[in-house]
């Protein structure tokens, strides 16, 4: 069994790349989440996996909210490989660390943790216009994959995560992602169609459509920038820099849910 959270493909990617490698299945966090569906099974020999983007250095709200209710039905016959794959950009902060304390107030530890570089498409900061360069990251990213992937068939335990902050870092620095998510740095501009893809895709269901326009209806989403990425007409921004920056989704899912 393997959770993923992917707003733009990078996550989803990976998740199903090592779910063809170990045989497992690859299951939308997101999902889980709409549904309300927090309790799993889990068979005798399966590994459990986490993919998720890196925010803030930590992680993303929807991954914290699922992870805080998830119940792992384990058979008696004892704990299952635990893995947490990070995708990231510049750092993987301290997410591993993150995902591990919460399965430790379930009794649970994780046994690898592990990283794969993707674009970074935090784009109020990160330009994603060079296309070459976007292009170069991906490709890399293949090799990464093709190893994590092999570490966690053969259960490797360890942290293989590169790229990590010190905790004390971490810790003053991810609270930021709270003010940052806020929705009112969101603005859709006349180029918007009215499709309703935004509204549609949100994770948290924070858009909703009035009068052929996106309208965010919570006072903070999760940040994903799904809707910035995704959008037909690149109507919807995050403050003013992110129209010169692009978009971006994963070439390998373009186009399929997330």
């Amino acid at each position: 069994m393997i959770f993923y959270f992917s707003a733009t493909g990078n996550s989803k990617y990976i998740a199903l790349k090592i779910a063809a490698e170990t045989k497992e299945e690859a299951i939308a966090i997101t999902d889980c989440v709409k549904n309300q569906k927090f309790t799993f099974e889990v068979k005798k020999t399966e590994r459990i996996g986490f993919v998720t983007p890196t925010y803030f250095w930590g992680l993303p709200s929807i991954v914290r909210e699922f992870l805080e209710k998830l119940e792992l039905r384990i058979p008696d016959s004892g704990c299952p490989y635990l893995y947490h794959v990070a995708t990231f950009g510049t750092t993987t902060g301290q997410v591993g660390r993150m995902v591990d304390e919460f399965l430790k107030m379930k009794g649970l530890a994780l046994n690898g943790r592990f990283s794969v570089q993707m674009p970074d498409t935090w784009t109020p900061v990160f330009n994603l216009t060079d296309k070459e360069k976007v292009e170069k990251i991906n490709r890399k990213a293949e090799k990464q994959i093709a190893d994590v992937a092999g570490k966690i068939k053969r259960e490797l335990a360890g942290d293989f995560s590169r790229r990590k902050v010190p905790a004390f870092v971490a810790q003053l620095f991810y609270p930021q992602y709270e003010k940052a998510r806020e929705t009112k740095h969101f603005t859709a501009g006349d180029s918007c169609i009215g499709c309703g893809l935004c509204a549609k895709k949100c994770p948290v269901e924070a858009i909703e459509m009035r009068d052929g326009k996106p309208v965010w209806i919570k006072e903070k989403c999760t940040l994903c920038l799904g809707c910035l990425h995704r959008c037909p007409k690149f109507a919807i921004q995050y403050g003013s820099r992110t129209r010169n920056h692009g978009q971006y989704v994963n070439p390998n899912v373009k186009g399929q849910e997330l």
